[in-house]
């Protein structure tokens, strides 16, 4: 709010100082003086400058009123002859408030009607006044309408310049402020798919794991049934804090949401043992202790997260092998089951293997995935990252 009644009183200021100078310079010319009422040389003065107080809310309106005043005015010699561009000023800076914000049809038409003006009515008023040798001899400047008309022309021409380069320079900012934008919406979004497939996609794959097998062993083994009915329920209330998490991120406004720690490395046991009894042994290798940036901790987090995704939908696994070490600045990531390979898992358009690939990605690694010559398949990623010294 500030900053607009800032500009508001500036104008103003402009506004009086323009009326002030051009009444003054009607009054004391260089060349014959106005012999006419005071009063209507302020009534001129007044009608071409206060306008200008308005020119940044009604560009267009302002310029055509202090425009139709300024030719009035020299044309009924209200203006101060040798001086004439004085009462062209407020035309000048109207113009050019004109040309920012108009587009290229109406700025062309604004520009000819603000040049044309002038190149009527000043060579008018010498011819009508008839200015003699006495008088220009008397003057303190050489009173000669080309000299005069060309001072107006030209002003105006550079100041309608200078505006229209104003209004390309904030195009081209509003342009890359516009795709800063935009690329940070589409970051986002692709930031969001990513959470949201990583959590949604793990908890129900688990989920449809556990209920087939629960239901094939109901009767038989009805301890390994509520085993696995005991996993579904974890596994959904997880699914649920996790979506309300993410949520709460998208409405905070700021910092002050309280979230609850992101996943890592260390919470990997944890992953692992969600699993249950009814999937593939997995047994789990992980420098757990070590200390990594929370988003390259969550990175590793994801990525063991989606592989063991798709062992138990795909791999029909007896074991998997989890492996993570940290070490100079690299993080390895090795999954292997004895599977069958599951072709579907590295399918082009598989959005679990896109979701990695983006992931490593983002900080120049490396993602390898393959059937293993020896049966089953694999999965291999590499992520560099600063340490706490390379940081410094």
């Amino acid at each position: 709010m500030t900053r607009p009644r800032g500009l508001m009183l500036l104008d103003a200021a402009v506004a009086v100082f323009l009326t002030c100078l051009a009444a003054y310079a009607t009054l004391d010319p260089p060349g014959p003086a106005f012999t006419g009422p005071v009063g209507v040389v302020w009534l001129a003065a007044a009608a071409t400058g206060l306008p200008i107080a308005a020119r940044r809310r009604r560009p267009l309106p302002v310029l055509a009123v202090v425009a139709a005043a300024a030719a009035v005015a020299t044309a009924t010699g209200v203006i101060g002859l040798g001086i004439i561009a004085v009462a062209w000023f407020p035309v000048v800076l109207a113009l050019y408030t004109a040309a920012t914000v108009a587009g290229r049809v109406t700025a062309l038409i604004a520009l000819t009607g603000s040049l044309a003006a002038p190149a009527v009515t000043i060579p008018w008023l010498y011819a009508r006044t008839g200015i003699t040798s006495a008088d220009a001899a008397a003057s303190e400047v050489a009173l000669w309408w080309p000299v005069e008309l060309g001072v107006v022309l030209i002003a105006l021409v550079l100041a309608w310049i200078a505006g229209r380069l104003i209004r390309w320079r904030r195009s081209l900012q509003a342009e890359a402020a516009g795709r800063l934008a935009r690329d940070a919406v589409a970051e986002e979004r692709l930031r969001i798919a990513r959470e949201l497939h990583d959590i949604v996609g793990h908890s129900l794959s688990l989920i449809a794991v556990k209920a087939t097998v629960a239901n094939h062993i109901a009767e038989q083994r009805p301890d390994e049934s509520r085993a696995a009915l005991l996993t579904i329920e974890k596994t959904s209330r997880s699914a649920l804090t996790e979506i309300r998490r993410l949520l709460d991120v998208l409405r905070a406004d700021d910092d002050s949401a309280e979230l609850a720690p992101s996943p890592g490395i260390a919470q990997l046991p944890g992953l692992v043992a969600g699993l249950g009894a009814a999937g593939p042994q997995i047994d789990l290798d992980a420098d757990s202790a070590a200390e990594l940036p929370v988003a390259v901790d969550v990175t590793v987090y994801r990525i063991v997260q989606e592989s063991l995704t798709n062992v138990m939908k795909h791999a029909d696994a007896a074991r998997c092998r989890v492996t993570v070490r940290v070490d100079g600045g690299r993080v390895r990531i090795e999954v292997c089951d004895d599977g069958r390979g599951r072709r579907s898992a590295g399918r082009p358009g598989g959005q679990g293997l896109i979701g990695m690939r983006e992931r490593v990605s983002m900080y120049g690694g490396t993602l390898s995935t393959g059937p293993r010559p020896e049966g089953g398949f694999r999965v291999a990623a590499e992520i560099p990252y600063a340490t706490t010294e390379e940081a410094a």
